[in-house]
């Protein structure tokens, strides 16, 4: 904090001295003031008929975290959400999408604009090849749905990253440090933060987190702590 004296008014023979606190006015910029990042976050929705559809347990919680975060820093972040129950953090521009379609369409739209993606949002990899137009009535015997592969939205954009920072999410059941690394170069990400559901207080729902961060160089093991505090870590990294 720096403090300048201010000799104000002529009170009488003397002056009047102000103490300013600069902390007051914002003087310290904000470390990512001026960059622009996407954030997805929460479950895509794969519609069956109008009644039903394919999706996940994700709440949304982790990729909101890390949007409020990036935005405490000054960035602009645009918030790709899937369904949640969660209020758009402060500060930040969010776009409602359902299925793995309209979320792929709002990132590839924007992310040539942006300094990089957070890629949070648990996304279908399959949706139904068709969607029903009445509601499916139960038969007697057994029914079966054709899926059929969704885009992958982290390796469309890993392949136009250039410069910018592309982080990846794993969430993993076995052979976890494995399956993300070769996530971790497939889709070409600076790091990767990988989570067990077989580790006790990570994973879906829940307000803490487990994470590995893994980059080409190495892999960082976090502590149980919350979402908002592996937020803090993982935006920590992409500044470094």
């Amino acid at each position: 904090m720096k403090k300048y004296n201010i000799f104000a008014g002529n009170f009488g023979s003397g002056k009047t001295e102000i103490s300013v606190n600069t902390a007051l006015f914002g003087a310290k910029k904000k470390s990512l003031e001026g960059k622009h990042f996407i954030v997805t976050a929460g479950a895509t929705i794969e519609p069956i008929d109008p009644v039903r559809f394919i999706s996940n347990h994700s709440s949304g919680k982790m990729g909101y975290a890390v949007a409020e975060a990036l935005a405490a820093r000054g960035a602009k972040v645009t918030l790709v959400s899937g369904r949640t129950s969660l209020e758009c953090p402060q500060g930040v521009e969010k776009v409602d999408v359902l299925s793995a379609e309209q979320m792929y369409e709002a990132c590839n739209a924007v992310f040539e604009q942006t300094d990089g993606a957070v890629m949070c949002a648990a996304v279908a990899d399959y949706t139904p090849q068709t969607v029903a137009d009445e509601k499916l009535k139960k038969g007697d015997g057994d029914m079966s749905i054709a899926l059929k592969r969704t885009k992958d939205i982290a390796a469309s954009l890993g392949e136009k990253k250039g410069s910018r920072v592309l982080v990846g999410f794993a969430m993993e059941t076995q052979n976890e440090r494995e399956n993300a690394q070769s996530k971790l170069e497939r889709k070409n990400f600076d790091f990767i933060v990988l989570n067990s559901l077989r580790t006790e207080g990570a994973g879906f729902r829940g307000d803490t987190n487990v994470v590995t961060l893994i980059d080409m160089k190495g892999a960082e093991e976090l502590p149980l702590m919350s979402k908002r505090d592996v937020a803090e870590r993982i935006v920590d990294k992409i500044e470094s």
